[in-house]
């Protein structure tokens, strides 16, 4: 006999096994029973509109039927070997053809891990050991991404802040910080050190759009300095394009990392290059000295690879980026007609595939500007939004290609009812 349990009751259950009452990744008093489409609903039987979609992954949605067709044609014939199978393969092929700096990829589980091992990959291709990441970027959880990801005091650039306990001090000393679209200070940098590995930058941080040709100018110093440019598409990824934000900006990074949309909602992630720097994988090629050991029990596993294929053959059908470009649009403009009617200053930020808002009237341009002027603002309008049946992260917006007109309608009304409360406990209303 099956016994349903309340949300409470799990909630209760998860505090006694799990540190914080949490799996780490979101906020634990709300606990997911099953999605479907662009909804999920939590244990007590409340429905949402979906808007975290995992944390970008399900960009068809849940339960989309050609990614569970190909899932359960794949299940009968296997679920890992741990070895080479034809559906990894073919997803390499794919990724291949689609993303221009990649020749050859190298398959993970994590989005973590592939920057992990995209930055070991620079220092083995260049000889060299510093790393120069942007403030408030974020890249995973080795020791190297958790530096200045999320700084609670302002330090002078280029220091690294550790973000983490337990990350060792010298980590810090092959860690450079920069200021996100700040090509001075890049510049400066690169002057100043010549044993940079690689810059490694959120093509789009969080949701921080890059100023015009600083991804350009990103390139033209790196190719002046003899140093590898790495762009972390764990999230834009085949989100701001097919071919992600490399076909999105006309910029090609030497590395670029993959995840969340390339495993369909299965783990699986991907770093790609030129086959002379992927060459750092094979032992034959480059010898043991030069060599890069990497492996993974479910590296390239079959499952995760078959979804993954089939939401990239339905994201390549015409008008599907139209499509999402339209409703990221719509959501934008509703919004921002909400709290212009009630009169609180606010800036959209980001792009129409990915972005949120910020309470203030300044544009956010980097980790230090993209902030609310009271962050209890963005508290009340997070709050009253779910409350009115819209599950989103405090500070991201994903739409997916799976929402509806009835979605949307009910999003306007949330929003509509979250811009009032928000405004009220502001003084504004």
């Amino acid at each position: 006999m099956h016994i349903t349990r309340s949300q409470t009751d799990w909630i209760a259950r998860a505090r006694e096994v799990l540190p914080a009452a949490g799996f780490g990744n979101f906020d634990p008093g709300i606990v997911i029973a099953r999605g479907e489409g662009a909804k999920v609903w939590d244990e007590d039987g409340r429905d949402y509109v979906d808007y975290l979609i995992g944390s970008g992954p399900m960009l068809l949605g849940h339960g989309h039927p050609e990614v569970m067709e190909a899932v359960l044609e794949q299940l009968p014939r296997g679920m890992t070997f741990f070895a080479n199978n034809a559906r990894g393969i073919e997803l390499a092929e794919a990724i291949c053809e689609a993303v221009p700096c990649c020749e050859q990829v190298r398959f993970v589980t994590s989005g973590g891990e592939a920057d992990m091992y995209a930055l070991r990959l620079a220092r083995a291709f260049t000889g060299r050991s510093k790393i120069l990441k942007f403030e408030g970027g974020y890249h995973g959880m080795s020791a190297e991404a958790q530096m200045s990801l999320a700084p609670a005091r302002e330090v002078n650039f280029p220091q690294a802040v550790p973000d983490s306990a337990g990350i060792p001090a010298s980590v810090a000393e092959q860690m450079l910080i920069a200021p996100f679209n700040d090509l001075e200070a890049v510049a400066s940098l690169m002057a100043e050190h010549d044993d940079i590995a690689a810059i490694i930058v959120e093509p789009l941080q969080r949701i921080i759009p890059p100023k015009p040709d600083f991804l350009r100018g990103l390139r033209a110093l790196c190719d002046r300095h003899g140093v590898l440019l790495i762009f972390d598409e764990i999230v834009t990824g085949f989100r701001l394009a097919y071919g992600g934000a490399q076909e999105r900006y006309g910029v090609v990074p030497d590395i670029c990392t993959l995840g969340k949309i390339i495993g369909g909602g299965f783990p699986l992630a991907a770093l790609g290059a030129s086959a002379e720097i992927m060459a750092h994988f094979d032992k034959e090629v480059v010898g043991a000295d030069k060599w890069l050991m990497q492996l993974g029990t479910l590296s390239g596993n079959p499952v995760a690879a078959a979804a993954g294929l089939k939401t990239m053959e339905v994201l390549k059908r015409p008008g599907q980026y139209d499509r999402l470009r339209a409703l990221g649009t719509c959501l934008q403009e509703m919004q921002s007609t909400a709290l212009d009617a009630v009169g609180l200053d606010h800036r959209i930020c980001g792009d129409p595939t990915l972005f949120d808002l910020y309470f203030t009237s300044a544009d956010p341009v980097d980790y230090r500007s993209a902030r609310h002027d009271d962050p209890g603002r963005n508290g009340v309008y997070n709050r009253v939004l779910r409350e009115n049946g819209v599950f989103k992260s405090p500070g991201k917006l994903y739409p997916c290609l799976a929402l509806t007109d009835l979605d949307l309608a009910r999003t306007v009304t949330a929003v509509s009812r979250a811009a009032e409360a928000t405004a009220q406990a502001a003084g504004t209303a």
